[in-house]
């Protein structure tokens, strides 16, 4: 199997049997994205080098802004927009496919996680890739969670702490564990 084949397998959102042909083509691209994550974290770089490693790991060119620490299991699944901007401590498990759109904020210590394990105890070490898509100019506020499965519009702002579960639409605010829509962005807060 190979990386084209091994993507559109994760991005039909089929479960992977542990131990399959394409389990055994995620562990080596995390074995790849681990020595890229490495050389990221381990010392400073340019804001032109944190591109080419970026785009390195990801596999197609990006400009984006990244403040180290950075880390990924895969890195191939990841698709960035123009100026998007990452901040310390960012982990994205991106088997499942990560899209984020042009000008995003993401901020400090946020998990983006597209993979779910099996329920029943004899497919527990199996795994449901579900995609996660942000739209353009979302900020997503520190130590937050987005799950699998999950969208999020256009200018949408994700409160700090939040557990995003479901889908928040565009241009709203949404807070909590699990994330609830509190209000649009144009109203005034009372």
């Amino acid at each position: 199997m190979n990386e084209e084949e091994f993507l559109d397998y994760m991005n039909s959102g089929r479960q992977v049997t542990a131990e399959s042909n394409v389990h055994q083509v995620m562990h080596r691209l995390s074995q790849e994205a681990i020595r890229i994550t490495m050389e990221i974290n381990s010392r400073y770089h340019t804001p032109e080098e944190i591109n080419s490693l970026m785009s390195e790991l990801i596999g197609e060119p990006v400009e984006v802004g990244l403040f180290p620490p950075f880390y990924t299991d895969c890195g191939r699944n990841i698709h960035l927009g123009r100026g998007v901007f990452i901040n310390a401590g960012c982990k994205f498990q991106d088997q499942g496919g990560i899209w984020i759109g042009d000008g995003s904020l993401i901020g400090h210590n946020t998990v983006l996680a597209t993979l779910d394990h099996g329920l029943l105890p004899e497919e527990r070490h199996d795994l449901i890739p579900g995609q996660i898509h942000i739209g353009r100019n979302v900020w997503i506020g520190s130590n937050s969670t987005i799950l699998s499965g999950v969208n999020i519009g256009d200018n949408a702002v994700i409160g700090a702490g939040s557990v995003v579960t479901k889908d928040i639409p565009g241009n709203m605010i949404a807070v909590g564990s699990p994330a609830r829509v509190i209000r649009s962005i144009y109203d005034k807060p009372h």
